[in-house]
């Protein structure tokens, strides 16, 4: 399994259960993250004399990756873009501007190495707009075509799912001084309807791995942001199913493990 994303942190919130999964099951699992992270933002002082944010990041992901079962990380060397509409969308070396032919090539060199069974990346809004991971799909779905490798799995948020549980989720988050995400929930920016996701994959045994590697990314995830902060049974919801569609899978949901088969 190779597991495609944008920025260090990515990796645990949205795959870091399935990843672990197919660890436990004998798999060999590969990581591949798009840009070091440049962009994020960290509290003043966090960061030692001198280092720069991305060698915090890529320090962290690193530890994550071993949380979860990862036995290669790689990073393909584009630059951070930033939130979408943003100065840095456009700024030389940035992921949103790579041709997408030459980084999927980049990545297809490690899926042929590799010789990848499935290789894991996002739909094709990126999840929530952000313009690194429109470009993960987009670099995905091709470096896939050009290394044939068979499955592709874009990994999403239920959209129906997760907006059931964000009015309660705020509440709580209120009471406890938890930190909410500022993202559009919008319907056209926001994760997919359930009609469209073709296969949920129950990560519950998972969880506390996933919570780890999530604890690892410190200066991106707090323990007072709502990936930390929120109660366990919070938790269990929002992060216990891994969400995907498969080209040529459904309509509905059809399959319970990326793995079945291999």
């Amino acid at each position: 399994m190779v597991s495609f994303h944008a920025h260090p942190d990515d990796e645990c919130i949205g795959t870091g259960g399935v990843m672990r999964k197919a660890f436990e099951e004998g798999h060999r699992v590969v990581l591949v993250v798009a840009t070091r992270g440049e962009h994020g933002e960290v509290p003043d002082g966090f960061l030692a004399d001198g280092e720069q944010l991305w060698e915090r990041r890529v320090t962290e992901t690193l530890a994550s990756a071993e949380i979860l079962g990862v036995k290669r990380t790689e990073f393909l060397g584009y630059r951070d873009s930033g939130m979408m509409g943003t100065p840095t969308n456009d700024a030389p070396g940035s992921f949103w501007t790579a041709p997408v032919e030459e980084a999927a090539e980049k990545l297809a060199a490690i899926l042929r190495a590799e010789q990848a069974d499935v290789l894991l990346c996002y739909d094709d809004n990126g999840g929530y707009g952000h313009p690194d991971h429109i470009q993960v799909h987009r670099v995905g779905v091709r470096a896939a075509e050009l290394a044939g490798t068979p499955r592709v799995y874009q990994n999403t948020m239920n959209r129906d799912h997760m907006m059931r549980g964000l009015s309660e989720w705020a509440e709580r988050a209120a009471e406890a001084g938890v930190e909410m995400p500022d993202i559009d929930t919008s319907e056209e920016n926001f994760g997919k309807p359930v009609e469209v996701i073709t296969a949920a994959v129950d990560v519950t045994p998972y969880l506390e791995h996933k919570r780890a590697a999530m604890r690892a990314h410190a200066s991106q995830i707090s323990e007072q942001s709502f990936f930390l902060g929120m109660p366990e049974d919070s938790f269990r919801y929002a992060f216990g199913t891994e969400w995907f569609i498969r080209d040529g899978q459904g309509p509905g949901i059809t399959e319970t493990d990326l793995l079945a088969g291999l």
